[in-house]
Parts: C-alpha cells; sequence; structure tokens
C-alpha cells in the first residue's frame, strides 16, 4: 500500500470542518428593512457586484474595488451605517446624533459636531457616495445606479461582538477591543468581567499586559466578523 493511500482520519475531519464552514452564515446582508443570511460564497459575490457596501464586518466602505476603512473612526462609520440602513431615505440630525455621540439629548454643541463629522464623511466618501442635506437631516446617495447594502456580523450586541473579535484565537487587550468595538474601555471591561464569569472568555496576563482568549464561535464562519488592520498590543 502507497503511503498517503488512506487519509489520516484528523486530515479527513480537518477538511470535514472547512467543508462546514463555507456553509455556516458568516455574515448578515441587510438590505430596504430586510435581513438575509449569507455564506463566504455569497460574501464574496456581493462585495464583487459592484454594490455599495457598508461592511460592519471590516468597518469599512466598499464599492467594487475602492476601499475606505473606518475601524479606527468610530464616528463615520456609525453615521455611515445609519445613513445606508435608511437609504434611499434620510436620516433625522437628532437621529445621527444619537447614533454616532451616544446622546438623547442634543445640545448645540452636539449639532455642530455632526456638521464637522459629516464634512469629513462627505470627503472620505466622495469616490463612492454623496451625502446631501435634507431638510430634516442628511441622505446618502451612491454614485451612479448602485444599490446600498449593510453587512453585519451573523449576531448582534455588545457581548456577541466581543465574541466574535476574540473568536480568531489571539490575544487581544481591552482597548484594541474597544478600539474595534468603538466604545470606552470601561464598557468593553464590564462586559468581559461578565462573559468571563459566564465561562466564555479567558485572561492571561495581569494590569498592561493582561489579554483575553476565547474559544471559537460555534456555528459561525468568524473570518469576516474582525474589522481589517487592528492593532494586537
Amino acid at each position: 500500500m502507497r503511503p498517503n493511500a488512506r487519509a489520516c482520519p484528523r486530515s479527513v475531519a480537518e477538511v470535514a470542518e472547512a467543508r462546514a464552514a463555507l456553509d455556516r452564515p458568516a455574515a448578515r446582508r441587510v438590505h430596504a428593512g430586510h435581513e438575509q443570511p449569507l455564506r463566504l460564497d455569497e460574501v464574496e459575490a456581493l462585495l464583487a457586484s459592484g454594490a455599495l457596501v457598508v461592511d460592519a464586518c471590516r468597518r469599512g466602505l466598499r464599492a467594487g474595488a475602492i476601499w475606505r476603512p473606518l475601524a479606527r473612526r468610530p464616528v463615520l462609520f456609525a453615521l455611515a451605517r445609519a445613513l445606508a440602513e435608511a437609504w434611499p431615505g434620510d436620516v433625522d440630525r437628532h437621529a445621527l446624533i444619537a447614533r454616532a455621540f451616544r446622546t438623547r439629548r442634543p445640545n448645540e454643541s452636539h449639532r455642530a459636531r455632526l456638521r464637522v463629522e459629516i464634512g469629513r464623511l462627505r470627503a472620505l466618501a466622495a469616490p463612492l457616495a454623496r451625502i446631501e442635506a435634507s431638510a430634516r437631516g442628511f441622505a446618502l446617495t451612491p454614485r451612479g445606479e448602485r444599490a446600498v447594502v449593510v453587512l453585519v456580523p451573523p449576531i448582534d450586541g455588545d457581548q456577541a461582538s466581543l465574541l466574535a473579535l476574540l473568536a480568531d484565537g489571539a490575544a487581544w487587550s481591552t482597548s484594541a477591543l474597544a478600539l474595534a468595538l468603538g466604545a470606552s474601555q470601561r464598557t468593553v471591561q464590564r462586559a468581559l468581567v461578565e462573559l468571563e464569569a459566564a465561562g466564555r472568555v479567558r485572561s492571561i496576563g495581569r494590569a498592561r499586559a493582561q489579554r483575553w482568549l476565547s474559544p471559537p464561535l460555534a456555528g459561525f464562519t468568524t473570518n469576516l466578523l474582525l474589522p481589517a488592520a487592528l492593532p494586537l498590543g
């Protein structure tokens, strides 16, 4: 019998797991108020379709070969996602302020900051879309005849997002997790403590050297859940 004529059981299991991973939901497509789970190949097809994709998995804007990363600019991403979810309609200024700045009592300072951040987003997204003022707020208008689609992780919630980030097997610092989620370190630390108490994450090291780990999520393909180019230290 030739070597390798019979497959190693471990290799067979690994191939089966890899094949199964391709059939698991990797993301959800949100369009016109409807959601649809997508496999990896369907995500690839969507990204190649030419649609304007507001990608909440990698935190950025994409249309064809054009990519605008926003993982390090959480306010701009929050505004882009809110505008994309409302497309082809507009979004009220107060709703945008609540979404981007996490306040339900906007004042003149918030309204001034919204104008500044919308200007920054308008400049960054210029090759992909226009952001136009309306009577009550702002609206996203893609260039050409593109559709606008929001691509989101297969699971929701702050703790779910933490688990998705940790499921890559790498050791994350609290600051890197906070940056990826656009949240404060205190909020992330509180969620991590709750997850640790539930046995869903574990920490190694102490103080500034502390890092967080989690086992992979069962039933989901996690590759697309992770924002690109984030520091892990």
